[in-house]
């Protein structure tokens, strides 16, 4: 079986593509490895084999394979090996009769002269050098058949010897044959399969060529036989340059510029157009072949150049490249208008020119560099020709449906006209320049003309047979639609084609059997229409109606964004992306097995039948009318062929856009006569057509298309779009696709190619798609999450993609050296950080903990990769804005969290940035480089800088979270760099407040507030809870530097505000910055203008008269002001300035609530605040009992509530009562001491244990007190109280506080009964 099986050719390579398309499955490739073996080596193992010990009985036939085999080939199977040749047996040395054979002789003779002469180098000196005397025998003595292989197979010395040659010839053949040795050793080259220049660039790069061949570049040729010789010679330039493509050397790259750019006579340019003496003179096919060849030669040498000069890097060279960019584009410009002989059809010329032209216009700018010509007109005459041939060619002609004739002319025009739009969207001013892209279609009336003019005749491109030309056209058409104009006058073009423009391209995205680049463009027009804004209802006059649909039934008509919904919905249009998604492929190569399609058709056997896209935009009944305009039955209707087929997918949908009961005839009068409008109409129980048993890949770059047009839809109808994402659950299939894994091996790929691995040009194309697809899959993310955040916030959703997002964010990028690729890295790395933050602001608390847990699973590249970024504020600044606002809001969502945990028990331990960026040792060096590296972004940046303000931010937050960048701050001045600041910011206010016309305070414009603002939040933030942090803010001033900008704070509520909080973070537990607040500093910092308020002779005095002034509907500065005195009413120094100043008399002046108001207003909660500090000292207790009525006032207030702290008052008599100089004041209220007892009895578990430790406080050591306590009332809510608490509070119940109660009640029932 094995010996049939293997001669079947069909089945081996039925199983080599088996193994190409389950490449990635292990099992399935071995298997065909191990049929390969049994099948390939079937002969081989069926040989005799040798034995040491032969046995009389035969053995059974064991299959085995000749060790040769196995160091050869890598076998997927385990199989039994065996010698050919016995390892044991004798190897005789050769007779001496061998010796005298020729070939063996030959070899021993040049071996031995090698050998002799110490290489081939000093060997070819010796033979070019004089005769000496005879050092070996005759026999040894090199043959001249000998010489001759030597010199040709030493490349250096062969290539000396040509252009030798080219120097010395005599005739054109010697120059020819050496040109002609030269390309052969490029050729050499080539196929060495060595990486890098071969022996012949090297050697070539080392040898004056140039002057060689110069001679022949710089005159016109005469006859036929110096064209010939210009050929070879461009041909070998050709090669040359493609072969150093990769690696161009700058002085070719230079000279040849030079050479096509020298002044009259240029015979390389001015030979693309004939003269009128060579047009006017008769020449045989020979000559004419010849010129063409010439041509063809020359425009494949300017295209390659064009090429080779894309990638160098030096100036002279890109400066000379623009100059000839536009030259050449002019010489083009006139062989456009050049034909060939009758019976060549003009098409080899034209075809030639026209590609040449594709290569040219690829570049921006092209047409910018004539000293004569502007740009535009350029342009204008460009399309003025490349319009003329796309309507002799394609339109005029009905197509190519019909014929394969002028199909390069077709493709290579449309690709110039999308390169032209391009070209002319740069060089014009306005978009007047649309109207220069309308034609005429249809008779050539003149008044039919003037209403036939438009963009009508880019549509039957969009049809075409071939592929390339439907997916460049529709690009032209994408490229047109992102101007309003083009928009308009595309759509207008559509009028009468069933469908309209939105219809049309509609059914192109959504056909299966469509190519995936073609269908990817019409997601693209799409996405361009969609961004013009279009009503919900008729608007009359109104420029942009949207899409227009009419129902026969009802004679119901939509327009705009209802009409667009009912497209959508009766295309199933969402259905066909889910379906479109779940079939993304992902790979790099991909195999069609289903060659038989299309059996069953007319054109079944057909194999070109495949190209022809005809057959799937008509019905079957019409195809068979041949007498039918081709270019109206192109263009006819949006509809796939029904045929039967697997039902796998949804159908199409096209008939809902579709004329239904309609005949051809009709169709054909609307489009090339009728002007009336024509709506897309929905069908009267029209079924949906089957889909095509033929289906295209759906690739990444298809997808991300689709992800921009779905991102266009949510702007449109953000209601009805997200409801049809949930119902087709979208996001969740296009979230899947995303996978870091596959492009983390791509770029190891990359880094190290493997033997074996494809060309780095496919992986890179590979890896630059799917960095596409994440970066529009970021944007659509992003505005599903502002219009409807259930859509992305979704456990099995979230934290696959949140995983994801990271593995592609920590890609190490180092060792990539294309810059494009490195590019689109960093584009993708941006959308991927903006997603990330605008998740975290949108839906924190269900994204952050996934996010912290995954940041700190690749902590360490986590680190590396925010360096990388931040540290590409100047090469790429839109990457450094999106990480530093990624880690600002990271920081602040997670501190928000921390606050909020404070307050909640058994709250689980998990990872936090706090602790990242602390607690961890073995990234410290990498967590200071990243504090540098922001620190280095924010203050090397100006004020104006966007980048400036982005950087403070996430400054702030990094210094609020972290102790190390607090330190790290402190090394680098930041607190010194922040007061200088400050202190110019004050000196230039001051100055302009001195200069005449212009008021005190600018306007928000100059900066001056936003800088002080920075500066002030910075210092709060690297002074939060760091004592050595707040030693150096006192020992650079900041006391005095914030009372001599007290006048220009007094004018900013939002500057005072972040003042006060610059001054609560900085007195904080810090009694040296409070008693710094006493100093005077009138003498340092000279008093203000009068008119702004002069200071107080200490910041302390200012503050208290803010308190004091402070109106009561400026809440957020009072707050402020009064948590900042609660601060310093900590310190002795600030106390005695309180009490001086009579401060604590604005209390007394309270109003307490009237009515049914049984809640303190926040004022008085903020003094009630003020006061309990002040009551933690015993001369601030006494300041309190001097004011006259404040014990009334305090226990009226106790009587009111407050929801954040309701027990003030009680707690001011808590810690009065444990000084012994005030309990005779205490004890001779009886108000207060009824509202001591009246505790006990609360329901309120705080209020018993305040009121048993203030009367425990008062009577201990107090005798008089326990006389006074001894009343009977009072003794019994003692007691009731005690006994009450030992019955509730259980051992098992028992925590501090109810220990603490208990032990408050037992010494007090203990005092009260004592004697």
């Amino acid at each position: 079986m094995r010996v049939a099986l293997s001669q079947q050719s069909s089945l081996l390579t039925l199983l080599f593509r088996v193994s190409l398309i389950f490449h990635e499955n292990c099992a399935v490739v071995t298997e065909v490895g191990a049929l390969f073996c049994l099948l390939l080596f079937d002969e081989v193992s069926r040989m005799d084999m040798w034995s040491v010990n032969p046995s009389n009985k035969p053995a059974p036939s064991v299959f085995s394979l000749p060790v040769s085999v196995f160091r050869r080939y890598h076998l997927p199977a385990r199989v039994v090996g065996h010698h050919a040749v016995s390892p044991y047996s004798i190897v005789l040395p050769l007779s001496a009769d061998c010796l005298a054979l020729k070939p063996v002789s030959d070899m021993l003779r040049i071996a031995w002269n090698l050998s002799w002469y110490h290489g081939s180098d000093n060997l070819l000196k010796q033979m070019n050098s004089e005769p000496k005397i005879q050092e070996f025998p005759d026999a040894l003595q090199l043959r001249t058949e000998d010489t001759l292989a030597l010199q040709v197979t030493h490349t250096a010395s062969a290539l000396r010897g040509c252009l030798r040659s080219i120097v010395e010839a005599a005739a054109h053949r010697e120059v020819r044959a050496a040109i002609t040795s030269m390309s052969f050793y490029l050729l050499n080259d080539r196929l060495s399969l060595k990486g890098g220049a071969g022996p012949c660039g090297v050697t070539l790069k080392c040898l004056s060529w140039h002057t060689a061949l110069n001679r022949f570049l710089q005159v016109l040729p005469a006859c036929t036989e110096d064209e010939k010789l210009l050929i070879d010679i461009i041909h070998f330039l050709n090669k040359l340059l493609k072969e150093q493509r990769k690696n161009s050397s700058v002085e070719l790259l230079n000279w040849l510029l030079e050479l096509l750019l020298r002044h009259s006579p240029n015979p390389l340019l001015d030979l693309l157009v004939l003269t009128e003496s060579q047009a006017g003179e008769e020449a045989d096919d020979v000559r004419t072949a010849v010129r063409q060849q010439l041509q063809k030669e020359l425009i494949a040498l300017f295209s390659t150049v064009l090429l080779s000069v894309m990638a160098a890097t030096d100036r002279k060279c890109l400066e000379l490249l623009y100059v000839f960019q536009t030259q050449l584009a002019l010489k083009l410009l006139q062989c456009l208008r050049v034909t060939d002989a009758p019976h060549f059809y003009g098409l080899p010329s034209l075809e030639r020119t026209l590609r040449g032209m594709a290569h040219l216009t690829a570049s921006p700018g092209w047409s910018s560099h004539s000293p004569l010509t502007k740009p535009l007109e350029i342009c204008v005459k460009y399309l003025s020709g490349l319009l003329e041939v796309i309507t002799s060619f394609y339109v005029e002609r009905g197509g190519n449906a019909m014929s394969f004739m002028g199909k390069g002319v077709t493709k290579s025009t449309v690709l110039c006209l999308l390169h032209l739009s391009h070209e002319m969207m740069i060089q014009a001013q306005s978009s007047e320049w649309m109207s220069l892209w309308f034609l005429p279609l249809g008779t050539h009336s003149e008044e039919h003309a003037r209403t036939q003019q438009g963009l009508a005749w880019l549509i039957p491109l969009w049809v075409d047979r071939d592929p390339e030309v439907r997916f460049t056209s529709l690009g032209l058409g994408s490229a047109l639609t992102t101007l309003e104009t083009g928009c308009m006058a595309l759509s207008n073009s559509c009028q009468n084609i069933s469908g309209g423009l939105w219809g049309t391209v509609v059914h192109i995205l959504l056909d299966q059997s469509e190519c995936s680049m073609v269908r990817r463009e019409a997601a693209f027009i799409l996405q361009n229409l969609l961004v013009i804004p279009m009503p919900s209802v008729i608007i009359k006059d109104y420029t942009w109606q949207g899409p227009c649909v009419h129902d026969e039934d009802s004679g119901l008509s939509l327009t705009g964004k209802p009409a667009l919904q009912a497209l959508l919905y009766h295309c199933h249009f969402y259905e066909h992306l889910n379906q479109m998604v779940k079939h993304c492929y992902l790979g790099r190569y991909t195999f069609d097995l289903n060659f038989s399609a299309l059996d069953g058709t007319s054109e079944g056997s057909d194999l070109n039948g495949l190209d022809d896209s005809f057959k799937f935009w008509r019905a079957p009944s019409r195809m068979s009318n041949q007498d039918q305009d081709s270019s109206s039955l192109s263009t006819l209707e949006t509809m796939v062929a029904p045929s039967s087929g697997s039902a796998e997918f949804l159908p199409l949908g096209p008939s809902a856009v579709s004329l239904p009961e309609a005949s051809h005839d009709q169709f054909v009068a609307q489009v090339m006569g009728q002007h009336e409008t024509t709506s897309a109409q929905l069908p009267r129980g029209a079924s949906l057509p089957a889909p095509l048993p033929r289906q295209c890949v759906v690739t990444p770059p298809l997808l991300s298309a689709v992800c921009g047009l779905l991102d266009g839809l949510l702007a449109i109808a953000p209601g009805d779009t997200a409801r049809a994402f949930r119902q087709a659950r979208l996001v969740e299939l296009l979230c899947s696709i995303a996978d870091a894994t596959l492009l983390e091996s791509c770029v190891q790929e990359l880094k190290a190619p493997l033997p074996l691995s494809p060309p780095v040009e496919h992986t890179q194309a590979q890896v630059s798609f799917l960095l596409e697809y994440l970066s529009s899959l970021s944007r659509l993310l992003q505005s599903c999450l502002l219009v409807d955040p259930d859509l992305v916030i979704q456990d099995e959703l979230l934290k696959p993609l949140i995983t994801n997002i990271i593995g592609v964010l920590t890609i190490c990028t180092k060792d990539v050296l294309d810059v494009e690729l490195i590019s689109a890295f960093y584009h993708t790395w941006t959308h991927l950080f903006n997603l990330l933050a605008t998740l975290l602001r949108k839906a924190a608390i269900a994204s952050l903990p996934s996010m912290t847990a995954g940041l700190a699973k690749h902590w360490t590249a986590v680190i590396d990769m925010l360096c990388t970024c931040v540290g590409l504020s100047t090469t790429c600044p839109a990457l450094s804005t999106a990480s530093l606002q990624f880690l600002s809001v990271l920081l602040t969502e997670e501190a928000k969290r921390h606050l909020q945990d404070q307050d909640k028990a058994n709250v689980c331990h998990r990872p936090s940035m706090a602790s990242l960026l602390d607690k961890t040792q073995e990234n410290q060096k990498s967590l200071e480089r990243l504090n540098e590296v922001i620190l280095q972004c924010y203050e090397g940046r100006s004020s104006k800088d966007v980048l400036k303000r982005v950087a403070a931010n996430a400054l702030m937050s990094l210094l609020a979270v972290s102790r190390r960048a607090q330190k790290h701050a402190l090394k680098a001045d930041l607190i010194d760099s922040c007061m200088e600041q400050m202190k110019h910011i004050n000196a230039q206010l001051n100055l302009d407040s001195l200069r005449p016309g212009k008021a005190a305070l600018k306007k928000q414009e100059d900066g001056f507030i936003k800088e002080l603002s920075i500066a002030m939040q910075l210092l709060r933030n690297c002074l939060y809870q760091n004592e050595e942090c707040k030693e150096a803010a006192l020992e650079a001033h900041l006391v005095p530097v914030l009372h001599s900008l007290w006048p220009w704070l007094l004018m900013d509520d939002s500057l005072m505000q972040i003042a006060l909080q610059l001054l609560c973070v900085y007195t904080a537990n810090f009694p040296n910055g409070c008693s710094s607040l006493c100093w005077s500093s009138c003498g340092q910092y000279p008093v203000q203008a009068a008119y702004r308020g002069a200071p107080a002779t200490s910041l302390m005095g200012c503050i208290l008269k803010l308190a004091s002034q402070m109106p009561l509907e400026n809440t957020a500065v009072q707050q402020m002001v009064f948590m900042f005195l609660s601060n310093l009413a900590l310190s002795h120094d600030c106390k005695g300035i309180i009490q001086k100043s009579n401060f604590l008399q604005n209390f007394l002046s309270l109003t307490l609530p009237k009515g049914g108001n049984k809640h303190l207003s926040n004022l008085t909660i903020l003094w009630l605040k003020l006061l309990l500090n002040i009551s933690f000292g015993e001369d601030g207790q006494q300041m309190i009992l001097r004011l006259d009525g404040c014990l009334d006032l305090l226990t009226e207030m106790s009587k009111y509530k407050h929801k954040s702290s309701p027990y003030i008052p009680l707690l001011i008599f808590h810690n009065i009562c444990f000084s012994p100089a005030n309990k005779p004041k205490i004890l001779a209220n009886e108000k207060v001491i009824g509202v001591l007892a009246a505790c006990l009895e609360s329901e309120s578990q705080n209020a018993q244990r305040i009121g048993a430790a203030a009367l425990w406080a008062l009577i201990h050591n107090y005798q008089k007190a326990k006389t006074t306590l001894k009343n009977p009332s009072i003794k019994r809510r003692v007691d009731e109280a005690y006994s009450l608490a030992k019955k509730t509070f259980s051992n098992s119940e028992e925590t501090p506080l109810n220990a603490y109660y208990l032990k408050c009640l037992e010494n007090l029932v203990q005092l009260l009964n004592s004697s």
